[in-house]
């Protein structure tokens, strides 16, 4: 289940780093993707405390867990990947110094960086969940009869409607979705790469779109900022 590292200093910003798990030993332990067992609820439970992972803490490294791992990846300007080793143990003892796209755009808000594929709520100023996202992938297509641009427009949005569960129509399913200007919402998606690949909506993991749609009313102030690169 695990990789042993040899050697007990990592480096995160030039300083040594020994991680103390109790699990690990002296030494680093990397997790990967289908690794079972005490450490990867460690990593569960750091994960939901950071709000990056909304799932059950059950020891199991799924597809849910790996994209909580993406989301502090990329929130840390970390590699994002499926291993989970020494910088990103590093990075979990941290804490987060994370600043707004939108300083002045209220207490609550959504906020939808395309440059790194993040969503944030924030309440009172603070976030209380981050999310990995796959937004518009910016090419022409057809599909179904239907033709358009795969853009995630950027500006200054409100949500207009919510709508729960499951809806199907000509461009795919989505899950509890919060529209906030046309057609475009963010919802829930079996499908979310590590690459923009919608036709325009903003694409969020499952389990974490389920906490997105209990956060996220009508009429909260949602901010898209940046450019796919």
């Amino acid at each position: 289940m695990r990789r042993m590292l040899s050697g007990i200093a990592a480096c995160a910003i030039g300083l040594p780093f020994l991680f103390t798990s109790s699990a690990a030993g002296a030494d680093a332990l990397v997790l990967r993707p289908g690794d079972r067992g005490e450490d990867v609820k460690t990593l569960q439970r750091r994960l939901h405390a950071g709000h990056y992972y909304f799932g059950r803490i059950h020891g199991v490294y799924d597809e849910q867990t790996k994209f909580a791992v993406w989301a502090f990846q990329k929130n840390r300007r970390l590699m994002p990947q499926g291993e989970v080793g020494p910088r990103m143990w590093a990075a979990l003892e941290r804490p987060a110094r994370k600043r707004p796209l939108v300083p002045g755009g209220g207490s609550s808000r959504v906020e939808i960086n395309l440059r790194d594929q993040l969503l944030t709520v924030f309440r009172h100023g603070r976030p209380v969940l981050i999310s990995h996202i796959s937004s518009g992938a910016e090419v022409s297509y057809c599909e179904n009869g239907h033709c358009g641009n795969a853009i995630t427009p950027v500006g200054d949005f409100r949500v207009t409607t919510r709508s729960p569960g499951w809806t199907t129509g000509r461009l795919g399913s989505m899950f509890n979705s919060l529209y906030f200007v046309g057609g475009i919402a963010m919802h829930g998606s079996t499908k979310v790469p590590l690459r923009p690949a919608s036709h325009g909506c903003v694409r969020v993991p499952l389990t974490t779109s389920q906490r997105l749609y209990e956060l996220v009313k009508v009429g909260e102030p949602v901010y898209v900022r940046g450019k796919v690169v």
